[in-house]
């Protein structure tokens, strides 16, 4: 792949921690380290991902999910022979694939890291499972949510039989919400400053 570094100029100036992408060798130590890597999960690896960036792959890269795949397991930082922060590159690319608007409204892992999973974690300072499972299954029509309840109804129901799974949602928001609240509320002034 030949180099076409403005998309790379661009990432290493607007994505978090993008910059560090100049120093990957290409090894393949982080793909081959990482536990989606063998289940086919990732439509690139990290090496691939800083590849494409570097060859100016800005469609490909910022519309793909494969950034969005990444489980936050480190296990590619602690084997980088260089030290690399790869997992703090990877989710600083879903984050500028985001602020460029470049993320495809389909790309399920994007929707619910951006608006299921976040908005359940702001409503109340915690993960409710049940309510956080219920809004990703309906979140492109009540159709298509019946259809998604009833193809995981058996997962469902043994996550109820061992007990890992409440079906009551948690009421009421944590304790220390307000604090809470407005250290997000600072996070995003800092963020746009």
């Amino acid at each position: 792949m030949a180099y076409n570094l403005s998309f790379a100029r661009k990432v290493y100036k607007n994505a978090e921690m993008g910059h560090w992408i100049k120093m990957c060798m290409q090894c393949g130590v982080c793909s081959g380290s990482c536990p989606l890597g063998p289940l086919g999960a990732w439509e690139f690896g990290p090496r691939e991902i800083f590849q494409r960036v570097r060859a100016g792959k800005e469609e490909e890269i910022l519309g793909s999910g494969a950034m969005w795949m990444c489980t936050s397991c480190y296990n590619c930082i602690v084997r980088c022979p260089r030290g690399l922060p790869i997992t703090h590159i990877v989710h600083g690319l879903a984050r500028y694939a985001v602020e460029t608007g470049k993320v495809k409204p389909t790309q399920p892992t994007a929707r619910f890291a951006t608006k299921v999973f976040w908005n359940n974690i702001v409503k109340t300072g915690r993960v409710g499972e049940a309510a956080l499972s219920m809004h990703l299954y309906f979140i492109d029509g009540i159709g298509t949510g019946i259809s998604n309840v009833l193809e995981m109804k058996d997962v469902a129901l043994g996550m109820l039989k061992s007990k890992r799974l409440n079906p009551i949602p948690f009421r009421g928001k944590i304790k220390g919400y307000d604090g809470f609240k407005k250290m997000l509320d600072k996070a995003f002034e800092l963020e746009k400053k």
